[in-house]
């Protein structure tokens, strides 16, 4: 017997669990479907980077906004977070990795981000623990880091204390249309009758869009990850290297997250499993020559998973044309993470109200489109800046709640 839904969103990561809170908020009862675990993929496994620096400039006023949204988290969802703001080095090891951090400090500072260059010395006064082979890099003293799997259970059992019904281990199969408009979503045990989907399904948003008859230029890439013994306490920052090479922090219990991307893939994944005896070497390594203090610190955790990476590495936001009712929230390229809080609350402003308080044009689905104008899906299926009579997605019902 089909149920009824408010709205189904297809993805039980920090999007979605974000997204479903502010829907809650507005008196929403949305249906969250997660194939695994709530937080078992990437959002509750990343490296918990709350980041302004070093991202495309078209999304730094969602970082910047978000970043704000962090800090009060921990009154808002009743939970502690572990939210830490000591700052991100981006550390550098050549001129000419310095020179690409002094091109990027500039055009962030052009938006209004506090960011500065570091020479060697500087470096050491901020973490005194950087090895011989560090000559500067780039610090954000705003940025900081939380726990990625606290922040995704906390959205979650708000939103399910507001009304939100979720079901794990549960995959959606279809997404049935009439007339190019969304009906229902049926998974391997439900059927839900709703007109409003948000795809916030991660590394699967491509297969997501299919069912709608959609496509996305979405591949998965490989990343791995690391949790190290715990340590007494060594430093508060986020770093990582200038080229992205790997990154990490010390958590709130003194265990070091270390992650990256080992460039093996084709070696380390075999029959859908990884070979971790690859990974920890090649991420140790790294870590070593960046601080060689930890050289003795046993790895006691492992894992690797895969992100989704859009061809030009921001995300995919919004209404689209082609099909009413059917809403992007995906592809955010391995670092969505520290967009959470934002996207949850813009994504619930474009629903209840076609409009959104920063401009979200910029990550529209038709930007793909050969030869298409360059405009978001709301305004007669046009701009999600604007409140317009006409909207094809905006439901005459919500007008009441």
């Amino acid at each position: 017997m089909p149920e009824k839904a408010d709205i189904v969103i297809i993805g039980g990561g920090v999007m979605g669990c974000a997204i479903a809170y502010n829907l809650a908020k507005e008196g929403l009862k949305p249906v969250v479907i997660e194939k695994s675990d709530i937080g078992g993929e990437a959002s509750g496994s990343n490296g918990g980077g709350v980041r302004q620096s070093a991202r495309n400039l078209k999304e730094m006023p969602l970082a910047m906004e978000s970043i704000q949204i962090y800090g009060q988290l921990h009154e808002e969802l009743g939970m502690d977070v572990e939210d830490v703001r000591k700052g991100n080095l981006r550390l550098c090891t050549n001129e000419e990795e310095l020179e690409t951090m002094r091109q990027a400090v500039i055009n962030q500072r052009e938006v209004g981000l506090e960011l500065t260059m570091l020479d060697r010395k500087q470096v050491l006064e901020l973490n005194p623990y950087v090895g011989e082979k560090v000559i500067g890099a780039s610090f954000c003293p705003t940025d900081g880091h939380v726990n990625p799997f606290l922040v995704t259970y906390a959205f979650f059992l708000k939103a399910k204390n507001l009304g939100a019904r979720f079901y794990t281990h549960e995959e959606a199969r279809e997404i049935r249309l009439q007339k190019s408009r969304v009906t229902a979503v049926v998974t391997d045990k439900h059927t839900f009758e709703t007109d409003l989907v948000v795809n916030a399904a991660g590394v699967a948003g491509r297969k997501v869009a299919n069912m709608v008859g959609l496509d996305l230029p979405l591949r998965p890439i490989f990343s791995e990850a690391m949790i190290t013994e715990a340590y007494p306490p060594l430093f508060e920052q986020m770093v990582g290297h200038a080229r992205g090479l790997f990154y990490g922090r010390q958590t709130a219990h003194g265990s070091f997250f270390w992650g990256g991307f080992v460039g093996t893939e084709q070696f380390i994944y075999r029959e859908g499993k990884p070979l971790f005896h690859y990974i920890g070497p090649t991420i140790s390594q790294m870590v070593i020559d960046f601080f060689p203090v930890l050289k003795e610190l046993n790895v006691i955790r492992m894992w690797s998973g895969l992100i989704a990476q859009m061809s030009d590495a921001i995300p995919v936001l919004g209404f689209t044309a082609e099909v009413p009712g059917f809403v992007f929230a995906t592809g955010f390229s391995g670092h969505g993470f520290g967009l959470g809080p934002v996207i949850g609350r813009l994504m619930s402003e474009l629903i209840m109200d076609c409009k959104t308080s920063i401009p979200i044009n910029d990550f529209c689905y038709s930007r793909f489109h050969t030869g298409a104008e360059h405009e978001c899906s709301c305004k007669g299926n046009a701009a999600c800046t604007t409140v317009t009579a006409v909207c094809p997605n905006k439901r005459e019902w919500l007008k009441s709640i």
